[in-house]
C-alpha cells in the first residue's frame, strides 16, 4: 500500500494535469492497489452487513478528479482516495462505510452525508420516538471510545417543531448524521490491518443500521 501515499504525497506537491498525465503508470498502479484493498473490505463488511455484498470497488470508489465549478482552489486532483461501501453505491444518501487514505489525514467514517431535509427529519423524529435504542448505540463504550461525536454541521438551536424539553438535544441537532474515526497512515499495510478496519466497522454497523431503517420507512 505504501506507492498509494507515495504517489498521493507527489499529487499533493505536482496538483497540475501536466505533471499527472506524466505520472499515469504511478496512478494506475496506486489506484489498482486501492481498488483490491476495497474489495476485502468489501468482503469483510458483507458479512456483518450483507445489503453491501454485490457491491464492487467501481461502484464504490470516488474519481480522483475534483469538481472545481464552485472552489476557490482550482487544483484539478484530489490528494486523496475515498471509497464508500453503501447498499446503494457511493452517490447515496443512506449510511454506509468510508475509508480516506490521505498522508497525515487518513480516517474510517460512516453514517449518512448531507440527507435531504425530509429524510433529516424523520432521522430526528426516529431518534426522539425510540431515544433509548439510540443511546444504547452511541453511547456503548466501545462506539464512544472510536467514535465520542456523533453528528456533523449542528444547528444552533433544537430543530422546529421538536420538543424543546428533550433530554439529548445534541443528538437532533446534526445537519450531517456522520461519525469518524481517524487512522495512522501505516495502518492499511500493516498484517493486520485489514481486520482493524473491519472491527471499527463493525462498531459503526448498528449506527448505519438505525439511519437506514429510517430511510426504508421512508421509500415504502
Amino acid at each position: 500500500m505504501q506507492p498509494i501515499y507515495t504517489f498521493l504525497s507527489q499529487v499533493a506537491e505536482h496538483n497540475d494535469r501536466d505533471w499527472f498525465h506524466a505520472h499515469q503508470p504511478e496512478y494506475k498502479a496506486a489506484r489498482t492497489s486501492f481498488a483490491r484493498y476495497v474489495q476485502e473490505l468489501i468482503l469483510r463488511i458483507a458479512a456483518f452487513d450483507s445489503s453491501v455484498a454485490y457491491q464492487t470497488p467501481a461502484t464504490c470508489i470516488y474519481r480522483f478528479a475534483r469538481d472545481t465549478r464552485f472552489s476557490e482552489d482550482k487544483s484539478p486532483y484530489k490528494r486523496h482516495f475515498g471509497a464508500f461501501v453503501c447498499s446503494h453505491g457511493r452517490k447515496s444518501y443512506r449510511a454506509g462505510y468510508y475509508l480516506h487514505l490521505e498522508p497525515g489525514n487518513s480516517l474510517v467514517a460512516g453514517g449518512s452525508w448531507c440527507p435531504p431535509a425530509p429524510l433529516l427529519k424523520h432521522v430526528r423524529e426516529a431518534i426522539v420516538d425510540d431515544t433509548d435504542r439510540f443511546r444504547a448505540i452511541v453511547e456503548d463504550n466501545a462506539f464512544r471510545h472510536l467514535f465520542p461525536v456523533v453528528g456533523e454541521d449542528p444547528v444552533k438551536t433544537l430543530p422546529k417543531g421538536f420538543p424543546r424539553d428533550f433530554p439529548y438535544p445534541q443528538y437532533l441537532r446534526p445537519r450531517l448524521y456522520t461519525i469518524w474515526h481517524p487512522i495512522p497512515d501505516d495502518l492499511v499495510s500493516q498484517s493486520d490491518g485489514q481486520q482493524r478496519l473491519e472491527q471499527m466497522f463493525r462498531t459503526m454497523a448498528p449506527f448505519n443500521r438505525f439511519i437506514n431503517e429510517v430511510f426504508d420507512d421512508y421509500d415504502q
